[in-house]
């Protein structure tokens, strides 16, 4: 499976991208080893994804999606509802961790 999501970043602004395994994807975010723009505004939160079988599909949409403008990315988002549970651990922010 192929997905195309959104996540909002600890400074509010909105992120899109691709990818065949979410929690693994959000995860890198996260870490920090995500794309250049994540990096510096953790943590993200995962608030909005769609399922493709292909990932030609999934890039068209990510495309699509980044031409929006802000306000309807945000009706996107607020439009969206989980429908698969098994996912819905994605949809909290990310345990705060601190180095030692």
């Amino acid at each position: 499976m192929n997905y195309t999501y959104i996540l909002k970043c600890s400074d509010d602004s909105l992120y899109t991208g691709w990818t065949t395994d979410l929690k693994k994807r959000l995860d890198t975010h996260n870490r920090g080893t995500g794309a250049k723009y994540t990096r510096s505004r953790l943590p993200v939160v995962l608030v909005y994804y769609e399922e493709y079988e292909t990932k030609q599909e999934a890039m068209q949409r990510e495309y699509a999606i980044k031409q929006l403008t802000r306000r309807q990315k945000e009706a996107l988002i607020s439009s969206f509802s989980l429908s698969d549970d098994s996912l819905s651990y994605l949809f909290t922010s990310p345990t705060s961790t601190t180095s030692s």
